[in-house]
């Protein structure tokens, strides 16, 4: 079973402004697509010491195999979930985010403009989503399939002969 942890970033939800779309969308295709278990949430605002504690935190402690971050990508000032990730992660993963790039570019040119990361932290996959919900959908669209097979490895599996399934 794979263990998902799920962390909205913005400082409008992590405030009560607003309602947090993207991150329930998530914990659902986790749930439903990965067939896994989320076992941990939050929302924080967009502030990099805080996005890498909780990452650091739910790596380390929780020991998620994966954890889908959504928000503070852009171009914005305030996003800074790239620059957290680089504090975090031990090992890039960087075809991930290109997938997504090149996927989501074909249904809007505005894709090339996120700069998603995606990385490896001891045995946790981490990758960054966008903050809107149509977006999280077609940027988790496109890695899906390897996820599974990315994460048995990750865990110790041999992986290289193996083919996990996901559901369509």
């Amino acid at each position: 079973m794979i263990t998902v942890g799920v962390l909205t970033i913005s400082d409008r939800c992590s405030r009560g402004e607003t309602q947090d779309q993207s991150g329930p969308l998530l914990q659902q295709i986790a749930r439903e697509r990965l067939v896994a278990q989320v076992t941990v949430t939050a929302c924080v605002p967009d502030d990099r010491e805080q996005i890498a504690f909780t990452l650091r935190d739910w790596c380390d402690n929780a020991r998620a195999d994966l954890i889908l971050t959504t928000g503070g990508t852009g171009f914005s000032p305030r996003d800074v979930t790239p620059e957290a990730m680089a504090d975090v992660i031990e090992r890039e993963a960087p075809g991930l985010a290109e997938a997504m790039r090149r996927e989501t570019a074909r249904i809007t040119p505005h894709a090339i403009l996120s700069r998603a990361v995606a990385g490896i932290r001891r045995s946790t996959l981490i990758v960054n989503l966008p903050g809107s919900a149509r977006a999280v959908a077609e940027n988790l669209e496109a890695i899906l399939p390897a996820l599974p097979h990315g994460i048995e490895i990750l865990k110790g599996g041999h992986g290289a002969n193996e083919h996990h399934e996901y559901k369509k």
